[in-house]
């Protein structure tokens, strides 16, 4: 019997990276996992399959967060399978190699729409599926308040949203005993991250360098925070911006 057993988690982006190390970690705590995807189906599904194998029970719901009525229909399909729901997870986003000189407004309108409107969408919906005592928790960026790094400013901006949006939902739902929080990785070693940062030592070392800890994260070690805060041991945790970036040097 884990901590979580009896409950019910959504966890955005669960696919692949941050994501799916969050939902192993719930399922292995004994909540049962809706796992979302946007449109890679079968990674959703080697999710579903790694949180069985380790005696946990998991769903694949399918929205792509970037279209109009995402946030919707994620909900009706979660509906489908699942009634009421104890923990939202919003680690589902997008980055962006386009800089504050060089963005254009429509790539500038869909990290937006993808990485703020639709965890607040999301977290709309959820409130009447919360049960009272739930969490939601929400997966910002280091890059919004410590790693300052000029060419992050676009993706950064977004994050900042997210992290106003989770104080105003602790206030909100304080009452029903719902908690938010924002967790802010640092730099984590996953596929996304891959291409450049497994580039050469250089790159790997250059990483590891910006934590005071000399290492990349993991998709585990973010999922342990989160794991915390959505345990019956983090109830008295809400409003905050929990850095775990591995103390970033900038």
């Amino acid at each position: 019997m884990g901590v979580l057993t009896g409950r019910t988690a959504l966890v955005t982006g669960a696919s692949r990276g941050i994501g799916r190390g969050i939902a192993e970690r719930l399922g292995r705590d004994g909540a049962r996992i809706a796992v979302h995807y946007g449109v890679n189906h079968a990674a959703a599904k080697e999710t579903v399959a790694a949180i069985e194998a380790a005696g946990g029970s998991a769903f694949a719901v399918g929205a792509e967060l970037g279209s109009p009525g995402a946030a919707r229909d994620l909900w009706e399909k979660f509906d489908a399978q699942a009634d009421g729901v104890d923990i939202l997870v919003n680690n589902a986003g997008i980055g962006t190699s386009s800089s504050f000189e060089d963005i254009e407004e429509s790539e500038f309108d869909r990290l937006f729409t993808v990485n703020a409107k639709s965890p607040f969408f999301l977290a709309q919906l959820a409130a009447p599926r919360l049960r009272d005592g739930g969490r939601i928790i929400n997966i910002s960026s280091g890059a919004a308040r410590t790693t300052m790094l000029p060419e992050l400013m676009p993706y950064a901006m977004t994050k900042g949203a997210l992290d106003v949006l989770t104080q105003y939902l602790a206030k909100v739902l304080g009452p029903r005993g719902i908690t938010a929080n924002t967790v802010a990785p640092g730099i984590v070693d996953t596929d996304v991250n891959a291409p450049w940062l497994r580039a050469s030592d250089e790159a790997w070392s250059g990483a590891a360098a910006l934590s005071v800890l000399g290492k990349v994260g993991t998709p585990a070690e973010i999922a342990d925070v989160v794991a915390f805060l959505a345990s019956p041991d983090g109830r008295w945790v809400t409003g905050q911006w929990v850095d775990a970036t591995g103390g970033s040097l900038l």
